[in-house]
């Protein structure tokens, strides 16, 4: 009889119609990681946001279609990776499983699923390359609440640097500035979703490893040396870590630079992308005039990186480790709250 290994790929979600917005994005601020307020103040702030963000972000999604593109992408990546475990290691009865943060497939539903799959051995890869509180954390967190069937656990906490995954972006970046005819005139930016200034004084890694991956992409990039990290999406009235992207665009123009953007926190298309990188800062771009603007694909199932993620699947497997970081990443002391310096997943 084979080992059985059943891996969990862990995502933020996404909802798949106008009617699952609301509902997602309260399910979102809910989220003790994301509103740090006692429950009924979070549950009241989370209804509050949630009706009224609803139309703005039925809009956003309308122009992908109605909903969100993470689950099929996700569910892409999954079956990828299976096949190559599959060849990688025929000795064992590979699984791939998906658990949601916020919109389904949601972790208590696919708990039941491995539960009922009976591992021998489990292997958790959240989907966020950056360990974050707000991320990786939270997921591994609701896991652990859910997950009472067999198995032995193994978590990923981050990769930030991890050898196929840096290529894999490098490649993307390369290939669409050389579609564009290698222009001259371009700044390459990291786009990363941003956190409150506050998350990341709280001992976050999030920050230091958004930049360890942008810079360990850009050394493979010898052709792209003015570069730059910048952070989207902020909401709220907090101070968030910055530059922001809007700046970071402006700043180009500035300096009489057109922008090749990239997502490097991101491994799939989403709102984040689809509809900020594309269409929010492609329309500011434009009115400002700072061109080319050039946006590089999220890295989707990019052999590179679905190479990447067998091998840490395969790693975790032989390290024996509870939960540790991947690719030779270690967190600065100063990063506790990483679960590679707790020494647990959540």
């Amino acid at each position: 009889m084979k080992k059985k290994l059943a891996v969990v790929l862990f995502n933020l979600g996404g909802p798949d119609g106008p009617d699952s917005v609301q509902p997602f994005l309260f399910n979102l601020f809910r989220d003790p990681a994301i509103i740090g307020l006692p429950a009924p103040a979070r549950y009241a702030l989370a209804a509050l946001i949630s009706a009224t963000r609803k139309k703005s972000a039925q809009a956003n999604y309308a122009i992908m279609g109605g909903g969100s593109p993470l689950l099929p992408e996700t569910t892409a990546q999954a079956q990828a990776l299976e096949a190559a475990l599959s060849t990688a290691a025929p000795e064992l009865e590979t699984r791939i499983f998906i658990a949601m943060r916020y919109w389904n497939p949601r972790a208590k539903a696919t708990a039941a699923e491995v539960a009922a799959f009976a591992p021998d051995e489990i292997v958790l890869l959240p989907l966020y390359p950056q360990f974050s509180t707000t991320t990786s954390a939270s997921s591994l967190k609701d896991w652990a609440k859910v997950y009472r069937g067999p198995g032995v656990s193994r978590a990923v906490c981050c990769y930030p640097t991890q050898g196929q995954l840096v290529a894999a972006h490098a490649d993307k970046i390369r290939q669409t500035w050389e579609a564009a005819g290698r222009p001259d005139n371009v700044r390459l930016l990291f786009s990363a979703h941003g956190l409150p200034e506050k998350v990341i004084k709280d001992g976050d890694p999030y920050q230091a490893q958004v930049e360890a991956t942008a810079a360990a992409v850009a050394a493979l990039l010898p052709d792209l040396t003015d570069w730059q990290v910048c952070y989207q999406s902020k909401v709220g009235p907090l101070a968030w870590i910055g530059p922001s992207t809007e700046d970071a665009i402006r700043q180009a123009k500035a300096d009489d630079r057109g922008v090749l953007l990239t997502p490097i926190a991101f491994v799939s298309e989403h709102v984040e992308t689809l509809v900020e990188l594309d269409h929010e800062y492609a329309e500011i771009a434009h009115e400002i005039g700072c061109a080319p603007y050039l946006r590089v694909p999220a890295l989707g199932v990019t052999p590179d990186f679905i190479d990447g993620l067998k091998a840490m699947v395969l790693d975790a497997l032989d390290s024996g480790a509870d939960v540790a970081p991947a690719g030779g990443w270690t967190c600065p002391a100063a990063y506790g709250k990483c679960a590679c310096k707790r020494g647990r997943a959540a």
